[in-house]
């Protein structure tokens, strides 16, 4: 099964409605206060102006700001239960493939897939850290357009192996034509996805030990199951015969 991301139009345009409700309301209690500033500097000492009028209008303040923190975690609360973490956690235990530059190193090597939009005649994929620090590069030769698999066993420029688990690392593949124009690539991971979890308002997929924006996954398969129980023909087949009787 594809599926094609997704594009949370309707969460942005929510989000720019709060943001701009939330900045009008630090200008109006600014100048509000600007104002109580000002009044009770020049309040006549022989009548002085009424608190309560000024204590009013700050609960009122208070409440509109308390009404739009609610909008934002009730704004928040949907994400996750119509189109974020519910729906993701179905991911869990399938098959996806993911855009993806990032990835981390897990059983000893950290793997992508690329892919290359047309043929290429000059192709160098690179492999960086964190830090944009340069830890493998190499120069494939099959430089068809398509897919293309790539793996990394984890050892920098040293030879040193790193730690598994570390990472992210970054993957940079720069492709040219024949007459050295860029050729637009690229990036997947694949992978079983074995958790989800919400970061920074996101929702983040766990795919060889990386995350993964959910909404990036564009392929999705049952994952191949694996059975090292021995089937009875196969048991039969491995017992061994008597010798035929004379």
């Amino acid at each position: 099964m594809t599926v094609t991301a997704t594009t949370p139009t309707a969460t942005g345009q929510t989000a720019d409605k709060t943001a701009l409700g939330r900045a009008d309301l630090a200008t109006n209690f600014n100048t509000f206060l600007s104002l109580l500033t000002t009044q009770l500097k020049n309040q006549d000492p022989l009548s002085p102006l009424d608190s309560n009028q000024f204590t009013q209008q700050l609960v009122q303040m208070t409440g509109v700001e308390q009404q739009l923190n609610g909008n934002e975690l009730l704004k928040q609360l949907v994400a996750n239960t119509s189109g974020g973490i519910s729906t993701a956690v179905s991911l869990i235990g399938k098959d996806v493939k993911a855009v993806s530059d990032t990835a981390k190193l897990n059983g000893g090597k950290a793997q992508w897939t690329y892919n290359l939009s047309a043929a290429a005649s000059d192709l160098k994929v690179e492999v960086v850290d964190a830090n944009g620090k340069l830890l493998h590069a190499e120069a494939p030769t099959d430089m068809k357009a398509g897919d293309h698999a790539f793996s990394w066993n984890g050892k920098d420029l040293a030879g040193v192996q790193l730690a598994d688990g570390s990472g992210p690392y970054t993957l940079r593949v720069t492709a040219l034509d024949a007459a050295g124009k860029a050729i637009s690539t690229t990036n997947y991971v694949t992978g079983v996805v074995t958790g989800v979890e919400q970061s920074n308002g996101a929702t983040m997929i766990t795919i060889n030990g990386g995350q993964v924006d959910w909404a990036k996954v564009t392929t999705i398969k049952e994952a191949a199951a694996t059975n090292s129980v021995p089937t009875a023909a196969n048991s039969n087949a491995n017992a061994s015969t008597p010798p035929a009787s004379s």
